[in-house]
């Protein structure tokens, strides 16, 4: 369940909100002026977005390698003089 929390009230029962998310695994979305600033949320989400994100940059890395385009080398001194190094 996801909770919005105002910024100020947070900051008054900051520990109770970690220990129900913890428990719990609510969500709460904290908000600045009625717009949401950033969550609280459990470490088990934290670890399920880790995994999400790990898996769809394993799944660009791979499409990026088995493009043919992307089979050329580019020598690393043409590399740094375009990035500028």
């Amino acid at each position: 369940m996801t909770r919005p929390q105002k910024a100020g009230a947070r900051r008054k029962g900051l520990s109770g909100a970690i220990s129900r998310v913890a428990s719990t695994g609510d969500r709460i979305v904290i908000q600045h002026r009625g717009k949401p600033l950033a969550a609280l949320v459990s470490l088990n989400d934290l670890r399920m977005l880790e995994t999400l994100e790990d898996q769809i940059d394993v799944e660009a890395a791979r499409r990026a390698l088995a493009d043919p385009k992307n089979r050329k080398r580019i020598p690393w001194r043409r590399v740094k003089a375009t990035l500028g190094l």
